[in-house]
């Protein structure tokens, strides 16, 4: 079983800086990607970057030039959030696509981290 466990939310102001982090740990395959989504309230749950083994990186345009993945190793993910809108206000989930056996790959998710940016 595999779980992701989120740190660093909080209450910034609008301009700010935050930093998300996110460790894996148990017992899968192979890791196919590791990234971050968010869901505001009233909203559907969005992609807000990604990073895949290879380290290809993929953002979302809203947070493009502001926000920065990076990986530490094989199972730890960092999202460096910058300058930061009170639109980015969400509850921030980590999500670890993996192979957890040779044929069987699906998603695994973090509880979320909640970031709050006032204006």
């Amino acid at each position: 079983q595999v779980q992701l466990v989120e740190s660093g939310g909080g209450l910034v102001q609008a301009g700010g800086s935050l930093r998300l982090s996110c460790v894996a740990s148990g017992n899968y395959f192979r890791l196919i990607a590791m990234g971050w989504y968010r869901q505001a309230p009233g909203k559907e749950r969005e992609l807000v970057a990604t990073v895949n083994a290879g380290g290809a990186i993929n953002y979302a345009d809203s947070v493009k030039g502001r926000f920065t993945i990076s990986k530490d190793g094989a199972t730890t993910v960092y999202l460096q959030m910058n300058s930061l809108k009170p639109e980015d206000t969400a509850v921030y989930y980590c999500n670890a696509r993996l192979y957890y056996t040779s044929n069987n790959w699906g998603d695994t998710w973090g509880e979320g981290t909640q970031v709050t940016v006032s204006s």
